[in-house]
């Protein structure tokens, strides 16, 4: 498959151009995305936007190329504010608790990210599509919204000084917006964050004090 020089690499993938109707997500490790391109494809048929997959086979995931900034880089160039960005999100997670469980028939379950954030929330001309479903399982809303908090907390905490700045301004934000219970779930959060491979040290080690600063919201 011929494509072009990356479009950007992620902690564990790179996402190269094919046309300019495609784009291909390689993963590095050694993992099958067939379970990633199933819970995407379950979610296109509730109405949740994600990219339409095209091909999907041992590393390699083929998707509709969607034109626009992430959430992220809109919010750094001040293209999007804070407000509107907790909404994005908050949003995006109010959607997703209207999608039943996948692989479970507990009604109270649904499908989670489980790595919601701005750089995951890409700003397409139809609408925030969101993207990086590696990590999505069935499971409790809250958990997800919790895990949300923990990683926008953790680039609070950081030592980069502009996204620290609008984390600090949009975890408060976010947790206004998405409503729930999030802090009841946020020990779970931390424990599943802290096994996550991809992690620095540096990052694992500020665990506590990001897991402080959502407690810390009311």
């Amino acid at each position: 498959m011929s494509f072009s020089v990356p479009l950007g690499s992620g902690r564990d993938a790179d996402v190269f151009a094919i046309d300019a109707e495609r784009v291909l997500r390689r993963y590095r490790g050694d993992m099958d995305v067939a379970a990633e391109a199933a819970v995407m494809a379950y979610l296109a048929e509730h109405g949740f936007p994600v990219p339409a997959v095209y091909h999907a086979a041992g590393t390699d995931l083929v998707m509709r190329r969607v034109p626009g900034p992430t959430l992220l880089t809109a919010l750094l160039t001040t293209e999007v504010d804070v407000s509107s960005a907790a909404g994005v999100l908050a949003d995006l997670h109010h959607r997703l608790r209207r999608v039943p469980a996948r692989t479970s028939r507990d009604p109270a379950l649904r499908v989670l990210h489980m790595d919601l954030h701005p750089g995951n929330v890409l700003l397409g001309p139809d609408g925030p599509v969101l993207i990086d479903w590696r990590n999505s399982a069935d499971g409790a809303p809250d958990l997800d919204a919790a895990m949300t908090a923990l990683i926008l907390a953790q680039a609070a905490v950081g030592d980069e000084h502009d996204l620290l700045v609008t984390a600090r301004a949009l975890l408060p934000a976010f947790l206004d917006a998405v409503g729930g219970e999030p802090q009841r779930e946020l020990a779970r959060a931390v424990a599943l964050r802290g096994a996550d491979a991809n992690l620095t040290h540096r990052e694992v080690i500020a665990l506590p004090r990001a897991e402080e600063l959502v407690r810390g919201h009311r």
